[in-house]
């Protein structure tokens, strides 16, 4: 008889997204009414249309593949170098950033490669993961059986957790005790919190000492908006022997639907057998790669290139300004109400403590039912996501403008 990998009987309950969509459908069903005036803030997909030279350039490499002098089959499993090349020069080069082209791998996003380099990386990793937290780090430890079982805390057993409050900025310090492997995301996803300087030199200096590996989050770059503020960890010296980047083309390129991001693993990141023997990991994610994937489709590689055109570039900022204007308005809104609230400023994530001491699932279901409006319970994302919600700024702004309306209304009748 076949079996399963039971680490996957440890997850605890459903993935947060699926059960919010199962939550929203219960509610439709019950209140067809008001079903169609619901607005959606709580997934963070992205709802503008792809940038103009994305979509040019996505037919002029369909036509390609149409005439059997352009045809193209399988490619690099790490991706084209016309893309990682592109990569490079605007992303790391122009930043002064000291990053090669064979250290860029493509794929389908950063959600899948937060949990895809876990296959290079051995069992008995200690991990850290910050609270709250994004659930696809705790979850695809799960499954690969790093962790022990749900305990009464919300977590699981083996996990270390970096708290994330109001006093620490939502930004944790580096643990004291050992820690093999911590994930770390800025701008981060719940909160919106960012990171600065000191505190991320801080962390690459933990982890040079203890031997450890950060896997870094920059899926929301593109958000930063403060001068000073460290938009990749290689601009810290040392991030290259401890340090793996994860980018994403979704949030700034509206990629969420189209699927491609890329990581950075540096030649110099190693990691050890179990009789001390020291591995560049490259050369294994290499490895991964041109074992497990054929690469990312030609035309959305051509795509993601369009993105650093002049053109490109431009259409870029303007929907990154668009969701960014939406997160302030939403931000303004919950400062008008009093509310405590972070967040909006660079990342498109709002971050609010519920009102009135509700949990966080009662501010959802409130949300829902009173406002029509969908929100994300902080406890979602973890024990210390409790007692707060979070609110997506990816929208029209139409609906942006009839959410903040409705929160007015909500905190006027709320009891």
């Amino acid at each position: 008889m076949a079996l399963v990998n039971e680490h996957y009987l440890k997850l605890a309950g459903g993935y947060l997204f699926p059960e919010i969509a199962r939550r929203i459908e219960a509610y439709a069903v019950a209140n067809p009414q008001t079903a169609g005036r619901i607005i959606h803030c709580g997934i963070g997909d992205v709802t503008e249309p792809l940038p103009a030279a994305a979509i040019a350039a996505i037919h002029t490499a369909a036509d390609e593949l149409g005439r059997r002098e352009t045809f193209r089959g399988y490619g690099p499993g790490n991706g084209y170098e016309f893309i990682r090349n592109s990569i490079v020069e605007h992303d790391f080069h122009g930043h002064g950033l000291d990053i090669d082209a064979s250290e860029v791998f493509l794929s389908d996003g950063s959600k899948g490669d937060c949990g895809h380099v876990l296959e290079i990386l051995g069992p008995g990793n200690l991990v850290a993961v910050t609270d709250p937290v994004y659930p696809v780090y705790v979850d695809t430890n799960v499954m690969v059986g790093n962790t022990g079982p749900a305990n009464d805390a919300g977590g699981y057993d083996g996990l270390v957790y970096l708290p994330c409050t109001p006093d620490n900025g939502f930004v944790p310090e580096p643990p004291a005790d050992r820690v093999d492997l911590v994930y770390l995301c800025f701008p981060n996803n719940p909160t919106g919190s960012m990171i600065t300087r000191e505190q991320l030199r801080a962390w690459v200096q933990w982890a040079i000492h203890h031997d450890a590996i950060i896997l870094y989050d920059v899926a929301y770059q593109a958000y930063i908006t403060e001068d000073g503020l460290p938009r990749s960890i290689y601009e810290i010296d040392g991030a290259r022997r401890c340090a793996i980047e994860f980018h994403s083309f979704s949030k700034n390129g509206g990629f969420t639907g189209l699927r491609c991001g890329y990581t950075v693993c540096p030649k110099t990141v190693e990691a050890t057998t179990r009789d001390g023997t020291r591995v560049a990991l490259h050369d294994l994610w290499l490895r991964r790669w041109n074992t497990r994937s054929n690469g990312v489709s030609y035309p959305v590689q051509r795509a993601a290139e369009a993105l650093y055109s002049p053109e490109g570039t431009q259409q870029v900022a303007r929907l990154v300004e668009h969701y960014l204007a939406n997160a302030r308005l939403l931000r303004q809104a919950c400062e008008a109400l009093r509310w405590p609230v972070w967040g909006g400023v660079n990342a498109p994530y709002v971050w609010v403590a519920c009102p009135d001491g509700l949990s966080s699932w009662d501010m959802f279901d409130r949300m829902l039912s009173r406002a029509n409006v969908v929100v994300v319970p902080g406890r979602g994302f973890g024990r210390r996501g409790e007692g707060f919600f979070r609110i997506s700024a990816f929208n029209s702004r139409e609906n942006v403008q009839e959410v903040v309306h409705r929160l007015k209304t909500f905190a006027a009748v709320r009891t």
